[in-house]
């Protein structure tokens, strides 16, 4: 099946999603996305769940809503207002891939666990940073995972001092960025949100 995921619009004066929704449609799309911004707002502002609406309004097609979402409680407010049938989580799941199963557990149970943390959060990042070693060879797979890294020291707790983050960030040695990874991740303690709210 062919999918189509677009914005808003161009900018603010060329919302046409829906329009393009409608036309995509009849042309035997499938499936629909929309980020809930316009191309010239790139990721700047805040995305508008509900101007996601319009294009809810004009196919029957399936519509999945992108755009803010980093935390699994804004989840249901998102496909309330955007009138989607499902979430799309880009960003908010750099450095913190298990937001994503958390948010399904949130819709479906009201509730997720916490986040992986310490030694769970290093094992976690290891596994990750090998699968792209494997996936990418080991040249390429150290300079494509830094991002990642990177990302991960962000979003955990893990009291990494400037020579620290550099260390593992231009290490050319896997066996010792594994050696960085177990040392950073092991003592981190991840950002605190609000967990267990009633859906």
């Amino acid at each position: 099946p062919v999918t189509l995921k677009m914005r808003l619009g161009w900018d603010e004066t060329s919302i046409n999603a829906p329009e393009l929704a409608r036309i995509a449609e009849s042309e035997g799309v499938k499936l629909i996305t929309v980020h809930g911004r316009t191309r010239n707002q790139f990721y700047k502002g805040e995305a508008d769940w509900r101007a996601i609406h319009a294009v809810r309004d004009a196919v029957r097609l399936p519509l999945i809503a992108n755009g803010d979402l980093t935390r699994p409680e804004d989840a249901p407010a998102l496909l309330r207002q955007s009138g989607a049938d499902a979430v799309m989580i880009g960003r908010g799941s750099y450095g913190a891939p298990w937001v994503v199963g958390q948010t399904g557990d949130y819709l479906h149970h009201g509730f997720y666990t916490d986040a992986p943390m310490g030694a769970a959060l290093a094992r976690l990042v290891a596994d990750h940073h090998e699968a792209m070693l494997s996936h990418y060879g080991t040249t390429l797979g150290m300079r494509q995972a830094r991002k990642h890294l990177d990302w991960y020291l962000q979003t955990s707790r893990a009291q990494a001092s400037q020579d620290e983050r550099r260390a593992l960030m231009t290490c050319e040695n896997p066996v010792e960025t594994h050696g960085w990874i177990e040392e950073l991740f092991s003592r981190s303690q991840q950002i605190d949100h609000a967990k267990g709210r009633a859906a």
